[in-house]
């Protein structure tokens, strides 16, 4: 069986920030994820970079990153430098106004890791998992993260947040990083480093915030 979640293509775009919004609302939090996930072994990431969207450096883009960049740290995860090749690339979007979205109905990620390896090109089709697809009406802006697999470029990994709107200055910052933390509340998974004696700095085995790029 292939690997076709269709929606997922669409999340390999990097930074659209929401024009003109106005209020903030209660946001509804969900996630998704891949069950060729290798969840265990990842261990550093960098978002995607580029052209167009991609390169936004507006100061609500670069709050997101801040967000991003501290709930990584505190689960051990190290950002890449120079050509190192990261485990992971991060991608965000925000969506303007309501969108429907096919997600999965699947258990708890933490469950699944626990109890499941990950699935390979090659895992015969009687011990794959079926997906099983839900159809969600995601409602007044929506912030898409989205996690993804460097050495296989597929996304392993949806977290989202519907029901948010950024208004101008301080409390749009504080919307953007409280969603931010909600999102990552559905991906609690830490590094194998930060149970051997990672700290929320990063600076175990020597990492100082930077990853040899080598897989364990």
């Amino acid at each position: 069986m292939k690997f076709t979640l269709a929606f997922w293509l669409g999340c390999l775009l990097a930074v659209g920030l929401l024009p003109g919004c106005i209020a903030a609302r209660e946001a509804r939090v969900e996630s998704d994820y891949s069950y060729g996930g290798r969840f265990r072994r990842y261990r550093s990431y960098n978002f995607i970079t580029g052209t167009g969207l991609a390169a936004d450096t507006s100061h609500l883009g670069e709050t997101l990153r801040d967000a991003i960049r501290q709930r990584m740290r505190s689960q051990g995860y190290r950002p890449t430098r120079g050509t190192n090749r990261p485990d992971l690339l991060v991608s965000f979007r925000i969506f303007e106004g309501d969108m429907h979205f096919h997600g999965f109905n699947q258990e708890e990620l933490t469950t699944w890791v626990k109890n499941n390896e990950a699935e390979e090109d090659e895992t015969p089709d009687e011990q794959r998992h079926v997906y099983q697809p839900v159809r969600l009406l995601l409602a007044e802006g929506t912030l898409l993260v989205t996690l993804i697999d460097a050495k296989t470029n597929r996304a392993v990994w949806n977290g989202y947040a519907s029901g948010v709107t950024v208004p101008e200055g301080l409390r749009g910052e504080v919307v953007l990083v409280r969603s931010v933390r909600s999102i990552f509340d559905r991906y609690r998974i830490f590094t194998e480093n930060y149970f051997q004696g990672g700290n929320v700095d990063g600076s175990a085995n020597g990492g100082g915030g930077e990853a040899d790029g080598e897989k364990p």
